[in-house]
């Protein structure tokens, strides 16, 4: 299929997924990222405005993110209503640093109808969302195409891999799950149903392990990090809160 023949609202669709997979682009951050700076570990807080960079999705309504003090901890609120999109760090991590990722979050409320394995209602209140490199010679004919549309709509290439943290309503944690419009973007339930809503949640993860489950091979270099909160496919409504994000 070329790129005249995908009618607006497919194409609409694509573009948004391009754009919220292509975390690792040419494109220059605002600041050197702390990585390039050579600190270790890297911890990403709220207060770090000058190292988030917003990406918006073409034909979303902007999430409001906004610098807050949520329950005595410094946080990035998130509000979304029928809106989609992002803050990233881009990095350059090379495999064998790759350790321990640990994070928070807080959520208000689950998206009523979200269900991240079906296109029309793939929403999240909170994600954290890494981007890698790897060989894209390995693509399928549909990534390559997707590649090639990421580089000539939006002058980033498309990630070898993404791996995104998620909040289901009924999924079960540890559930992988493929992104319904491509298997180069997977997500790993953290958190499933409402038992903890309303509190901060903390959590540690092994990110080469994760990696290896989701997509059954070693991860390459860690291109970037993003945090979304999304509501767009299901129009519906919620307010998040994104604590301290650390790699060691």
């Amino acid at each position: 299929m070329g790129i005249a023949c995908i009618r607006w609202g497919a194409a609409a669709g694509i573009l948004a997924l391009l754009t919220l997979v292509s975390l690792g682009g040419c494109a220059s951050a605002p600041s050197p990222s702390k990585a390039a700076l050579g600190q270790w570990p890297l911890s990403f807080s709220a207060q770090d405005k000058a190292q988030w960079e917003t990406v918006l999705l073409p034909g979303k309504l902007r999430t409001a993110f906004r610098l807050e003090t949520h329950q005595g901890r410094q946080s990035l609120r998130a509000d979304s209503e029928g809106s989609a999109s992002m803050l990233r760090q881009k990095l350059h991590i090379e495999p064998s640093r790759l350790g321990r990722l640990t994070f928070e979050w807080q959520v208000q409320a689950l998206i009523a109808e979200a269900d991240m394995r079906q296109r029309e209602t793939e929403d999240s209140p909170v994600r954290l969302i890494l981007a890698f490199d790897g060989d894209r010679q390995k693509f399928s004919p549909k990534n390559a195409m997707l590649s090639e549309l990421s580089r000539a709509l939006t002058g980033e290439d498309m990630p070898y891999a993404t791996l995104m943290y998620v909040w289901s309503n009924q999924q079960p944690a540890e559930t992988v799950i493929v992104n319904p419009r491509t298997d180069r973007v997977r997500k790993i339930v953290v958190e499933s149903g409402a038992d903890r809503l309303q509190q901060w949640v903390r959590y540690e993860r092994q990110i080469r392990a994760d990696f290896e489950k989701a997509f059954g091979e070693p991860p390459g270099a860690l291109l970037g990090l993003a945090i979304m909160t999304d509501t767009d496919n299901t129009q519906g409504k919620t307010r998040a809160w994104y604590g301290e994000i650390r790699l060691d």
